[in-house]
């Protein structure tokens, strides 16, 4: 048989690093399909492709690389646009090959006919349609590319009639990822140098763009003796072996955090592009270094903007730093984060009949779980007892809708980690709302023989909704939840 399209689309994603597809057969799909059964790629079927996109960007964030999802024409590709949002925001490499109707039926209204580039122009940084087979190889190979280098969602349209359509000889295009160093000029890190050395009030606000630089961030505050404060998604890499850790700030955060930033004279953002313009300080200078131009200055006006990647910039910046001597701003708040721990760590159930606290549950799971565990936590309550509770140590991650803020991608995303390392301990940290959103996809986890651990907070509400509302001054309304036993709903689905 001779080689179609199909074959060259999954040689070019193969060649490109992917390891995983996930979605489901039909129609359209069928040719493709059917070439990811003949490689190497482990194709993933789910009961709901929303769940497939939550999966794939878990695994593409994870491992860092390019993973796949895959929908038959009109709604089955449709279903996966809240999936993609997701993962276009939190930046990771995700390709999905949405497939379309053939070209004699295009542009009349078809069944199943969607304008793809019309929707996903929006939760993408690549959407394309293959048009002939002459170009099958270097349009994917474009594809890949874009969603490496990038970092978001690439759409590639494969007409029905290109799939199944014999290849043409093209030339070898490939993938090529090769990161450049990005730092501010020599000038431009002395004028930072000396702002920080002008101040014995320096707070470090530390966000996700620290990954990979831990040891010269802590470097930097010890350097300052100033408290580090961390965003949510900044946990991962700022919190662990860190004696300058404050905690969070913002409306899921802590008071020793929130006190420093709003406190200091100087205010170092690293990779943070922290969107609540209320918990910034209204007198300090900041300063801002952050690898996308485009977050500079974009939440709260700063002193300085430079643009550079956080590790290579903290090691060009602490040679000009001076060593800071006076470090009573640092114990002050250092001393409250320290009190603020103790008391959450010393909470206990009120007696052998009482309900389970949400927090206390997650404590107990923190203590109990390995030491490299991955967690995904459903948006909500789950999530914040998650980042306020579980420590990470260097080699736990923690995953949640952090900046889409979607519900029912707790679960989903466990399964992608576990695909993605099999021997690691999984936990999913689900709400009751959000698990009961995609609860067929516990059928995939029983297919696949996942071993992932679920933790479900039955409270019967939508929680965090329910504080929503009474925080301003109203009486909770539509969040309450009849649920079932969800134990006894696993069972019968062969958990």
């Amino acid at each position: 048989m001779s080689k179609r399209v199909a074959d060259v689309v999954v040689e070019t994603l193969e060649a490109a690093g992917v390891k995983t597809c996930y979605g489901i057969v039909g129609d359209t799909l069928n040719r493709i399909a059917h070439a990811i059964d003949r490689s190497e790629i482990d194709w993933v079927h789910m009961r709901h492709e929303e769940a497939g996109a939550f999966a794939a960007q878990a695994e593409a964030l994870l491992m860092d690389r390019l993973t796949a999802c895959a929908g038959t024409c009109g709604p089955g590709s449709l279903h996966f646009i809240n999936g993609l949002y997701e993962a276009n925001r939190n930046r990771a490499p995700v390709v999905l090959i949405a497939t379309q109707i053939i070209r004699k039926d295009l542009g009349f209204q078809s069944i199943q006919e969607v304008d793809f580039n019309e929707v996903f122009k929006g939760c993408s940084v690549f959407c394309e349609m293959i048009l002939t087979p002459e170009h099958a190889r270097r349009i994917t190979v474009a594809a890949c590319q874009a969603a490496l280098t990038k970092r978001g969602v690439a759409v590639l349209v494969v007409r029905a009639d290109i799939a199944n359509a014999a290849s043409h000889s093209e030339p070898l295009y490939s993938v090529h990822t090769r990161w450049p160093i990005v730092r501010p000029t020599d000038a431009d890190l002395d004028e930072i140098a000396a702002v920080l050395n002008g101040s014995e009030a320096v707070t470090i606000y530390a966000g996700a763009g620290c990954a990979g630089a831990h040891d010269e961030v802590v470097a930097t505050a010890a350097r300052l003796k100033a408290p580090m404060a961390h965003t949510s998604r900044g946990k991962d890499f700022a919190e662990y072996n860190n004696p300058y850790n404050v905690g969070m700030t913002g409306i899921i955060g802590e008071s020793a955090g929130y006190h420093a930033i709003l406190n200091c004279d100087v205010l170092l953002l690293l990779g943070a592009d922290f969107a609540w313009t209320q918990f910034y300080p209204d007198q300090a200078k900041i300063v801002q270094i952050d690898a996308d131009s485009t977050h500079i200055g974009r939440r709260h006006p700063v002193t300085i903007g430079a643009v550079g990647d956080i590790k290579s910039t903290l090691e060009a910046l602490l040679p000009r730093l001076e060593q800071h001597q006076d470090d009573s701003f640092l114990a002050t708040y250092a001393e409250r984060h320290r009190r603020d721990r103790a008391a959450a760590k010393a909470e206990t159930i009120s007696g052998p009949d009482s309900t389970i606290s949400g927090t206390y549950l997650t404590k107990v799971i923190n203590k109990h779980t390995a030491e490299d565990a991955l967690f995904a936590a459903d948006d909500g309550t789950a999530l914040v007892w998650m980042l306020r509770h579980i420590d990470t140590g260097g080699r736990r991650r923690t995953f949640g809708s952090l900046l889409h803020g979607t519900m029912a991608g707790g679960m989903a995303s466990a399964l992608g980690l576990q695909k993605a390392q099999s021997g690691r301990q999984v936990i999913c940290l689900a709400g009751d709302g959000g698990f009961s959103m995609l609860l067929g996809d516990l059928l995939t986890v029983v297919q696949e023989k996942l071993p992932i651990k679920i933790a479900v907070y039955n409270n019967s509400k939508l929680g965090f909704i329910d504080v929503e509302q009474k925080a301003a001054g109203l009486v909770p309304v539509y969040t309450d939840l009849q649920n079932p036993n969800f134990g006894e709903v696993a069972k019968a689905m062969g958990l």
